[in-house]
């Protein structure tokens, strides 16, 4: 492989500091879009080789501010075919983060330079 394969995992920060979501639930919420989004791109060449090395996969978690950051961002992943998940949490109906599948990070990263590592501060 001669790239190195990342994930980035992008969640809304209302959703802990506006919202009053437990951080447990917030996690989850990111959990829940890993796994949903290497279930539908595991046969992708990328997700395959990025599963052979469980130990030393790298995910990066960055925030957006709320929910229009969140549907902006999805819609310029679209817009550059990028492949992820954004994750609904049901029954409310709230767009809570966006996964992508991994990917060479010089391939992605472009997407990503003005969003900070989120905190839960």
């Amino acid at each position: 492989m001669s790239a190195k394969l990342v994930q980035y995992v992008v969640v809304r920060k209302d959703l802990l500091k506006a919202l009053k979501w437990p951080v447990g639930a917030v996690i989850a919420q990111a959990c829940h879009a890993c796994c949903a989004v290497i279930h539908l791109y595991y046969t992708d060449n990328n997700t395959q080789e990025y599963l052979k090395d469980l130990d030393n996969m790298h995910k990066i978690v960055l925030e957006v501010q709320d929910e229009q950051n969140l549907r902006d961002l999805e819609c310029r992943l679209k817009e550059g075919g990028i492949h992820h998940k954004t994750w609904i949490e049901q029954p409310e109906n709230y767009p809570t983060c966006i996964v992508l599948k991994p990917y060479p990070k010089d391939e992605v990263q472009k997407y990503f330079k003005k969003l900070r590592l989120y905190s839960a501060e």
